[in-house]
Parts: C-alpha cells; sequence; structure tokens
C-alpha cells in the first residue's frame, strides 16, 4: 500500500475534524522515517553551506590594549625638590615632572670649572717653562763656547810653561760643567715640549689636561640638567603617590633598577593579540578588524592589522622549551598580532590593560576557493 492511500484511509478513519495531520501523526512509523530522513538531509545541506560560507572570519578574545609606557627616572641621585605633576595629569613633551635638589650637582660643576680653568693656567705655564729653557738653552751653549775657548787658551799657555796646572784643571772643570748644564736644560726644554704635544704652539683647549678637565665639567654640567626631570613623551602620569619632596631617589645606573618615578602612558594605542597560529593562515597586515572592548559592550572600533610577530611567544622566552627526553607533545603555538585602532563613533576614553575581542576580515571564502581550484 502506498503512503498516499494510507494516509487517505487513516485520514477517513480519523474523521474530518482531526484533519491530514492527524492522520500522519496516526502513522508514526512512517512520520519517524520521514523526520529522519529530511531533517538530517537539512541539517547537513545547512552545515555543508555554513562551512563553505564560513572561513572569512577569525578572532580572538585573548586581546589587550597597549600603550607607550614608561618609568621615567633619571640616572642621578639626589632629594626631590619638588613634584610638579599629580596623579591622571595630560602632559605633554618636555614639561618637567620633578626636580631633584641641585645645590650639590652645582658645586660639582664649580668645581669641575676651576680645574678646567687651571687646566688652562698649566698649560701656558708649560708653554712659558718651554720658552724659558729655550733661552737658557742658548745661554748656556754661550758659556760652553767661552768655556771651550779660555781652556783651549790655557792649553797653549800650559805649553810655553806661563801658567799653572791647577788653572789649566780648573778651565777644563768649568768646560764639563757647562756641558752637563746645557744637556739638562735641553732634557728640560723636550720634557715641557712633549707636555705641550710636540707643538710649543698648540691652543691650550688642545691639551689632554684641558680635555680631560673639560670632560669632567660635562659631565658634571649634564648630571645637574638630570635634576630637571622632564617627560619624553606626551601622555597621562600615574603612580605619583611615591613621590614626595624629600624623597631619596637611587641612580638607576647606581641601583640596577628604578626606585623612584613617575609613570607616564603614552596617547598612542594599540591592541595586542596571541593569536593561534592555526588562524594565521590568511591574515596580513592590512585587513580591516572588528574590536569591541569588555568594558564598552555596545561599542564597536574600526582597525586593521598592522603587523604580524615574526615570531612566537615562545621564541621569545628567556627559557624557550626544549625537547630533550624525546616526549614530545605538540601545543599550538600562539603568534603576537598588532592591532591599530582606527577610529569608533564611541567616544568612550580606552585605557592601557583593557581587554579586547578582535575579529579580522581575512576576506577568504571556501566556496569561493574550491570554484577557482
Amino acid at each position: 500500500m502506498s503512503m498516499h492511500s494510507s494516509t487517505v484511509n487513516a485520514y477517513r478513519a480519523a474523521g474530518p475534524r482531526r484533519g491530514f495531520l492527524a492522520a500522519i501523526w496516526a502513522d508514526k512509523a512512517r512520520l519517524r522515517r520521514f523526520l529522519m530522513i529530511w531533517v538530517v538531509a537539512a541539517v547537513l545541506a545547512v552545515s555543508a553551506a555554513i562551512y563553505l560560507m564560513g572561513g572569512r572570519y577569525v578572532g580572538s578574545d585573548d586581546s589587550y590594549i597597549h600603550a607607550n609606557k614608561l618609568m621615567v627616572s633619571t640616572d642621578v641621585s639626589g632629594l626631590i625638590k619638588s613634584v610638579n605633576v599629580r596623579e591622571g595629569q595630560h602632559v605633554n613633551k618636555n614639561d618637567v615632572l620633578f626636580t631633584l635638589d641641585a645645590t650639590p650637582f652645582q658645586i660639582a660643576l664649580d668645581n669641575a670649572k676651576a680645574a678646567l680653568a687651571q687646566a688652562t693656567q698649566d698649560v701656558e705655564s708649560t708653554r712659558a717653562t718651554y720658552r724659558s729653557a729655550v733661552a737658557q738653552i742658548a745661554a748656556q751653549a754661550a758659556q760652553v763656547d767661552v768655556n771651550r775657548t779660555t781652556y783651549q787658551r790655557y792649553l797653549a799657555l800650559q805649553k810655553q810653561n806661563a801658567i799653572a796646572a791647577v788653572q789649566v784643571d780648573a778651565a777644563k772643570a768649568a768646560v764639563l760643567s757647562s756641558e752637563a748644564q746645557l744637556v739638562s736644560l735641553r732634557q728640560n726644554a723636550a720634557t715641557q715640549l712633549a707636555k705641550l704635544n710636540g707643538n710649543p704652539d698648540m691652543p691650550a683647549n688642545q691639551a689632554p689636561e684641558y680635555l680631560k678637565a673639560k670632560a669632567a665639567v660635562d659631565e658634571a654640567q649634564r648630571q645637574l640638567d638630570h635634576t630637571v626631570v622632564r617627560a619624553p613623551f606626551s601622555g597621562i602620569v600615574g603612580e605619583v603617590d611615591s613621590l614626595q619632596p624629600g624623597t631619596l631617589v637611587i641612580s638607576a645606573m647606581s641601583a640596577f633598577t628604578t626606585t623612584s618615578a613617575v609613570g607616564l602612558i603614552g596617547g598612542d594605542l594599540w591592541i595586542e593579540s596571541d593569536m593561534k597560529e592555526t588562524d594565521l593562515t590568511h591574515v596580513h597586515p592590512g585587513q580591516p578588524v572588528d574590536v569591541t572592548i569588555d568594558t564598552y559592550p555596545g561599542c564597536h572600533w574600526a582597525a586593521h592589522v598592522a603587523s604580524v610577530s615574526a615570531g612566537s611567544d615562545s621564541s621569545f622566552s628567556a627559557l624557550p622549551a626544549e625537547n630533550a627526553s624525546g616526549n614530545w607533545v605538540k601545543v599550538v603555538q600562539r603568534i603576537p598580532v598588532r592591532i591599530a585602532l582606527d577610529g569608533s563613533a564611541c567616544k568612550q576614553p580606552l585605557r592601557a590593560g583593557m581587554s579586547a575581542v578582535i575579529s579580522i576580515d581575512t576576506g577568504h571564502r571556501r566556496w569561493w576557493r574550491m570554484m577557482n581550484g
């Protein structure tokens, strides 16, 4: 018996009030077969359509807002003199954040300048000493000539027995003494000339002593300048309460850590997302991104992919995982993706550290790929 005839008979047996559907319901076995076949077919068709139309969007909820942030301190140690900002204040680049007591640094600068002046005087004194030595050498050389002439005359008189031997010996001693003194004067002149780098007319600002003293002045001036701590970029300050006038700031170069500083968060915001490597097959810079922030669920931000990291999170780890035992378990790696924010109709403020959900439009469709090979 066909399904149609059995349905009609069931309909007639049920009566006109129960209708056609009641007749179908009466035949439960056939209804179950009908539902199993067509409902499963419909589910398969819908699933296939979703799969073929899908693959365009990839997203992640492991995303957070980032910003340029810095603990602004100084590389000199000293006492806080004044704090010029308050918590949450917006500052511009080069605005003063806080200052140190400049008195010890000014004293150090004055001492360095005095040492520089002394170095200049030492160079001029060396030049004068050298010129004096040169003049003494000329005078001593003339004296040596006189003593030698006298000695030669005494030798001639000695041959004639016209002079005592003691006078000849005295003349000879005078020659030897004057020659030795001449050698000493020449050595002294050479020493003074070496201090002038071999150039008796060398300017004072080219002398090694001057350059050393000038470097000390520059360093003292640098340290004095660093007693005024300025914002390296525009942003919003934080962690100000840790600084109070009279607080001792230890140089980060001395303590190898920042002991006292003002937090500064820049205005340039972006989103960092650690995405699964399997989701990055069709992701590349420039693709549009839809962003929602957990704090503002009703708002959307337009954005785009700025960059995809060249390495996974684990590759930048100080202690990367290594398989040394031979027991290997494959783990899906996370690749940092940077998302640049373009704008939003919502005027809600964004803050560093907020959680975000991103959806990247890759433009990839499975059905299009299948149709085009």
